[in-house]
């Protein structure tokens, strides 16, 4: 069985991230999608949708440090689905994508075009920023072109 999200959005604000008793790091933050399509008049309309993304321990951290309201990222995860009765005693339920992971998708501080910590192509500013996102996970845009000549049939 698969429960897998993939977004690309824009952040609704800045995550607001919180420690849990044990200092577990927990940070939430809005993501919009938007769909453009044709109505039955011929006319473009763009619907937006709001998702409640999750992030937990060093992925939270991560978020505090570099996302930002209005950044263009992209989210993997799953959706999770809770229960939660509200101040005023009535049951809510609530949807959640649990971000596995995430990557902006927007040049950062410190980086150079290819997408590369500048800290490994000769950056001599601040290498310390450069080292933060140099534990960003490896995108599906990062990876290698396939090998000439390979067997795939298309």
């Amino acid at each position: 069985m698969i429960n897998k999200v993939t977004l690309i959005g824009n952040l609704g604000g800045d995550p607001e991230i919180r420690h849990l008793e044990n200092g577990t790091a927990v940070g939430r933050f809005s993501l919009a999608t938007n769909e453009n399509y044709k109505d039955k008049e011929g006319n473009w309309q763009k619907q937006t949708e709001w998702h409640n993304i999750v992030v937990w321990r060093e992925l939270a951290e991560r978020a505090e440090k570099q996302l930002k309201k209005g950044m263009l990222v992209y989210v993997e995860g799953k959706i999770s689905y809770r229960k939660y009765t509200d101040k005023d005693g009535h049951e809510r339920t609530t949807t959640d994508i649990v971000a596995a992971l995430f990557r902006t998708l927007e040049k950062l501080e410190g980086m150079t075009e290819n997408r590369f910590p500048a800290a490994e192509v000769g950056y001599t500013g601040n290498s310390s920023k450069a080292a933060e996102h140099a534990t960003a996970p490896v995108g599906v845009e990062d990876a290698p072109p396939p090998a000439e000549g390979d067997d795939l049939p298309f």
